[in-house]
């Protein structure tokens, strides 16, 4: 059985180098040396040899060089508004397979206005906004206070704070105008929603017709949904909000959220997140796995917030990893799924060295119970 050279693409935040005036969450995208020597790891469980390709200027000569089969890309990529874009376009050029979305899913997904104005004309529940470019725009009629404010361009958290929600215009003038100067980019301001928080994970693609589940862990259409996990940052350093510093702390510890996996809700709305999570991941062309964020509003419904198409995969520390962990899916099994969905996509497409599986023999799913509502514990990467 064939082993493939896999071309592990990142960009490790030891080796970013950012401005002096830059941001002081300027780092928090980027991934940790113990990540990347996980997915290492994992990936040769698969029975696959891996090359490590930094995301930087030499990424084009050194893929080049090494001619991996394909690619495993968590790659952020080093600056612009659609930076997490700059490896697909490279790939693609190269015409050599990687993982997760395509040039344009990444570039929607990290521009959080472009993001809600898809879903928004595809008919799916997300919260009013308005983009801010200058700071002196008139307000839109159509919003209301509370209003929340952060930029446009970011993720993590990034630039999320005490003072992220206002309450009347000289707050939200103040805020948006920290974030122009700040971030150098515009600001989103969404009406807030004050009910809870939660998050989806989700692998897979949709079939086309005749297809059928590999192993048996994909649902009709293609996809696995992973038990909800609800963040619940109230008691946290965060003032209820799930930003950069929120996310740095293990749960236990004075200033931590909690992290509840499966969490606790009704089974009605529990359906209702996994089928929006979908119908999300879809209206922007998102491929193999993606993290999707919810808030309850005023109402009680679920409003779309954001979607990661690049989430974290950190064993211990990423939401995805601890929803998977929660119903019994090991570390390395995700990801071998996540690099055999991408290889599946293009052997439809003809790649020929493509077609035999990799030699990983995936387990099936532990059959565990968890209990809803369970605590789950992380840590730092």
């Amino acid at each position: 059985m064939k082993t493939w050279r896999v071309g592990l693409i990142y960009n490790m935040k030891k080796n970013v180098h950012v401005d002096p005036d830059a941001p002081p969450d300027a780092l928090a995208e980027y991934d940790s040396v113990e990540t990347v020597q996980a997915l290492h790891e994992a990936l040769e469980a698969g029975g696959n040899k891996v090359i490590r390709l930094e995301a930087d200027e030499t990424l084009l000569d050194s893929v080049r060089q090494v001619a991996p089969d394909i690619c495993f890309n968590i790659a952020e990529g080093l600056r612009g508004d659609a930076r997490e874009s700059h490896v697909p376009a490279i790939l693609e050029m190269l015409d050599i397979p990687y993982t997760a979305s395509k040039v344009l899913g990444h570039a929607i997904s990290l521009d959080k206005a472009a993001t809600k104005r898809v879903w928004r004309d595809s008919g799916l529940p997300t919260a009013p906004f308005q983009v801010f470019h200058y700071g002196d725009e008139a307000l839109d009629p159509s919003l209301s206070f509370p209003l929340f404010v952060k930029p446009v361009h970011e993720g993590t958290g990034m630039g999320i704070d005490g003072n992220s929600v206002t309450y009347d215009e000289a707050e939200l003038r103040q805020q948006v105008g920290w974030v122009l100067k700040t971030y150098r980019q515009p600001a989103l301001v969404e009406n807030y929603l004050p009910g809870r928080e939660f998050t989806v994970g989700l692998i897979g693609n949709r079939f086309l017709p005749g297809d059928r589940s590999r192993n048996g862990i994909y649902d009709e259409r293609g996809y696995h949904l992973f038990p909800v996990l609800e963040i619940d940052a109230n008691q946290g350093v965060g003032e209820g909000l799930y930003n950069v510093d929120a996310k740095s702390y293990v749960p236990g510890e004075q200033g931590a959220p909690l992290y509840l996996c499966p969490a606790d809700i009704p089974v009605s709305l529990e359906a209702e997140l996994k089928e929006l999570s979908v119908a999300a991941f879809e209206a922007i062309g998102a491929l193999d796995v993606s993290r999707i964020d919810f808030r309850l509003g005023q109402d009680g419904r679920p409003y779309l917030m954001e979607i990661n198409t690049l989430p974290g995969l950190n064993p211990v520390v990423s939401d995805i990893c601890i929803m998977a962990h929660s119903e019994g899916m090991e570390y390395s099994r995700l990801i071998n799924e996540i690099l055999l969905l991408a290889a599946e996509r293009y052997t439809r497409e003809g790649k020929a060295l493509l077609v035999a599986p990799i030699s990983y023999q995936i387990p099936l799913l532990a059959e565990v119970s968890v209990p809803r509502g369970k605590a789950t514990k992380r840590g730092r990467a």
